[in-house]
């Protein structure tokens, strides 16, 4: 969603895609990384903030520890902007703060006003803090429920907001196969010639694909267990079978609040 929030802002001239990242930020001077490096994973910043730690990474990354890092982000990056691809969840904190910083709005306003809302979704359908009875949550190994990670602090425009399976598929078709802000942001990923458009994600037990192709075809998985990889290979397994009517065996689809 960030992504497509860029978008929009530099659809309406509010932002551009090629505005160095020290326009928005109190970051380091002549960094070279713009919006669109930080948008499309080539910023040479890392995948991960500094010293985040094992089970709960980001519950120290607050705003005020992303601002420290902003002024010094050329001393953290580990390839020259635009030189090569690195998925950064880094890299998208520091794009949301950007974006709250350019709008003076919050990044869950952002979302409200230019996705929800223009996919007809309510304001709150996607949110950083749902009521805890309604969040799916994995168990541990006593059965016990999960406790999530911190997510609502500056990693939250990485993936820290939470969705229902329903809104998750509203918001794939409504970006991806309908194309109601046309062409997809460049947050989404694209393989093959189709191209197979998708996105993956990962939490401490929640894994997510959500992926479409050309012909309108398109899945959501939600899982509570397994690897990525199971996950994203549920996704496309099911997309191949729609494409010639074989049912999968044992497919793991499941609603998603995470």
């Amino acid at each position: 969603m960030t992504g497509t929030v860029l978008a929009v802002l530099a659809e309406k001239r509010v932002v551009s895609l090629d505005d160095p990242v020290e326009r928005w930020l109190s970051a380091a001077p002549r960094t070279g990384i713009t919006l669109r490096h930080l948008a499309d994973h080539t910023s040479g910043l890392p995948r991960l903030p500094p010293d985040t730690g094992l089970f709960n990474p980001y519950r120290d990354f607050t705003r005020t520890r992303l601002n420290e890092l902003a002024g010094r982000l050329d001393s953290l990056v580990t390839a020259t902007p635009g030189e090569r691809e690195e998925y950064s969840n880094f890299g998208y904190a520091v794009l949301g703060a950007a974006l709250t910083s350019a709008t003076g709005r919050n990044y869950e306003e952002l979302v409200g006003d230019h996705v929800l809302a223009p996919l007809g979704l309510p304001a709150g359908a996607v949110t950083a803090g749902p009521p805890r009875d309604q969040r799916l949550l994995g168990t541990n190994r006593l059965g016990r429920p999960s406790k999530p990670w911190d997510l609502t602090g500056a990693i939250l425009p990485a993936g820290g907001m939470w969705a229902s399976t329903r809104t998750a598929a509203r918001l794939l078709t409504g970006l991806v196969v309908d194309k109601t802000f046309g062409e997809p942001a460049l947050t989404w990923r694209r393989v093959g010639e189709r191209p197979l458009i998708f996105h993956n994600g990962a939490t401490r037990k929640s894994r997510i694909f959500a992926g479409a192709v050309s012909d309108g075809r398109w899945v959501v998985v939600h899982r509570l267990s397994g690897s990525v990889r199971d996950t994203d290979k549920a996704g496309v397994d099911e997309l191949r079978a729609a494409a010639d009517g074989t049912p999968v065996a044992g497919r793991a689809t499941r609603p998603r609040t995470a």
